[in-house]
């Protein structure tokens, strides 16, 4: 794409949705049903009653399965973490069935050996916390987490040219490690790093990530100065559609936020206390203490 068609595109989505988001809160604040959500307005529905419907659906966002440990990231980002933090995150995972178990670079392949043919796969990281490496240092750290077992990678996007506009170089940074990732059959996550974002930015590099052909964007690193929140996953989910994964992380400690956030839209959830969070669900009493995001 080009430079120029990008940032055209970018501009365009933005706009979309920012008065999309206008129209909904001036809808919500004269609706008289907030318990359930703003569709349901007797205002809104009276044209369609009028037409002859004699029965309504009401979309609900996603919910969530059975299984919770199918979706979480088991996590464990803490730069103190030691060998047998890492091997007790590995097993609890193969016990639980997370989904993954998301760690630091230099513990992939130990962390591959030891979920081999465990069905649960390993993510790390590129450019992480921060985001502020080059391109091509993202392309090698992708490379050379894929080269030691990685299936899944989250990068960080570089919110610095983000906030300057250019666009371009993020997407050139996205794409360093979207493009090996599909050479792979690996999984690419991009995180927005939310919380440093305004709302238009968020959508700029939702719009970015997606054009840069990645999986999910996630919303945070756990590092930042805020972690995941449900009105930035329903943002999210309103750029990319659903054709794009949502994945929300920093912050989620307990089944309730995994809900909430699950009814957002999220369709991942990075969490490091995934052992809690199963506990919980499953009405068991909860033994877990966080093992650090």
């Amino acid at each position: 794409m080009q430079p120029g068609e990008l940032r055209r595109l970018v501009e365009f989505v933005v706009q979309e949705v920012v008065a999309a988001d206008r129209r909904r809160a001036a809808i919500s604040a004269n609706c008289h049903c907030h318990a359930v959500m703003y569709e349901c307005c007797p205002e809104r529905l009276q044209p369609v009653l009028e037409a002859g419907a004699s029965r309504l659906s009401l979309h609900a966002s996603g919910s969530v399965p059975q299984d919770v440990a199918a979706l979480i990231d088991h996590t464990l980002l803490k730069a103190d973490a030691s060998r047998a933090e890492i091997e007790k995150l590995c097993r609890e995972a193969s016990q639980l069935k997370f989904a993954t178990v998301c760690v630091n670079p230099t513990w992939v392949a130990l962390s591959a050996r030891l979920l081999r043919n465990t069905g649960v796969r390993v993510c790390s990281v590129v450019g992480f916390p921060l985001g502020a490496t080059t391109p091509d240092v993202k392309q090698y750290e992708t490379r050379r987490a894929i080269f030691d077992g990685a299936a899944e990678i989250d990068t960080v996007i570089n919110v610095g040219a983000l906030r300057s506009g250019d666009f371009r170089l993020v997407e050139r940074d996205i794409e360093a490690v979207t493009g090996p990732c599909r050479d792979c059959g690996v999984l690419s996550k991009v995180i927005i790093e939310a919380a440093l974002l305004t709302d238009e930015e968020k959508v700029a590099a939702c719009t970015i990530a997606k054009a840069a052909a990645a999986d999910y964007v996630k919303t945070s690193t756990g590092f930042g100065p805020g972690g995941a929140t449900a009105s930035d996953v329903a943002l999210m989910r309103r750029v990319v559609g659903p054709e794009v994964g949502v994945k929300a992380a920093g912050g989620v400690r307990d089944f309730d936020a995994v809900k909430m956030l699950v009814a957002a839209g999220a369709t991942r959830i990075g969490a490091s206390a995934g052992v809690k969070i199963v506990q919980e669900s499953r009405g068991q009493p909860t033994s877990e203490s966080q093992t650090g995001y």
